[in-house]
């Protein structure tokens, strides 16, 4: 399978990893250290070096409880950092779910979508299918101020599949094919603990949907949760999460560790191979 992310292809013989570049004051593992543009910078280039597929560039915090930031606040945090990688090695995310920064981020020369919101806003599906970029639908459950309260399935693993399964469809519907699209289950999106271990655990079912599934597990509560390590201390609980995710069918991993993760993944894949 082929995997088209704007100018880059990826055969997906091998598991990705996306390392983070959060330009944000308050994310949960990182806020404030890449605030300023050169640190941003100096960062996502120490994640290339380190093995990084992509890089996925966030301006707003989506972490339980966060607070929404304006898309002017968002667009000046992010776009001096896009535009100071155009040209770099590999592919850049735009980690948005506004509109109006996915497109000035496309124009400043990112290559992915990364929306926690599915592409239900038309003016976001529409900003994509006009592009060459790819996409990836997260799912989630509620909104980051809320989203931890009480989420409540039936069935995890079904409501998940059957959400990303319509926006799969309602994306290619929109012109934006299906070689260019990406899908994540949305790890502690509106998830209880137990809710995260079944889909990490039937991980496989969302591979079943024929696009690539992108797990976001890195340093993540859920972790902290189990081992009782707080978020400086989760290395080990987020590489043994990636590798799970792997075995189970993830194409791409999200992590804020990319040389530690790009090392075990080398070990999986030489096993493996």
């Amino acid at each position: 399978m082929l995997f088209h992310c704007g100018t880059f292809q990826f055969d997906l013989s091998r598991p990705l990893v996306m390392g983070i570049v959060n330009v944000t004051p308050d994310s949960f593992s990182d806020g404030g250290q890449h605030l300023q543009r050169e640190a941003a910078l100096a960062h996502a280039r120490q994640l290339i070096a380190e093995g990084a597929d992509m890089l996925d560039i966030g301006g707003e915090s989506t972490r339980p409880g966060a607070q929404p930031v304006s898309a002017q606040q968002e667009l000046d945090r992010v776009l001096p950092v896009i535009e100071g990688l155009r040209g770099a090695s590999v592919p850049i995310s735009i980690d948005s779910r506004k509109p109006e920064v996915m497109q000035a981020a496309i124009a400043a020369g990112a290559q992915m979508v990364n929306d926690i919101n599915a592409l239900q806003d038309a003016a976001a599906m529409n900003a994509v299918a006009a592009s060459n970029v790819a996409v990836c639908l997260m799912h989630k459950q509620g909104d980051p101020q809320t989203m931890q309260a009480q989420p409540h399935y039936h069935n995890v693993v079904a409501e998940v599949s059957a959400f990303l399964r319509g926006r799969v469809a309602a994306a290619e519907a929109a012109g934006i094919q299906r070689n260019r699209i990406v899908i994540d289950p949305g790890f502690g999106f509106g998830k209880t603990l137990e809710h995260n271990l079944t889909l990490l655990r039937e991980l496989g079912k969302l591979a079943e949907l024929g696009v690539p599934v992108l797990a976001g597990l890195s340093r993540k509560s859920m972790l902290g949760a189990l081992t009782g390590q707080d978020v400086a201390q989760r290395l080990p609980a987020s590489i043994a999460a990636a590798l799970i995710a792997v075995q189970r069918g993830a194409a791409i991993v999200r992590a804020h560790d990319v040389r530690a993760t790009v090392d075990a993944l080398k070990i999986w894949q030489a096993v493996n191979s």
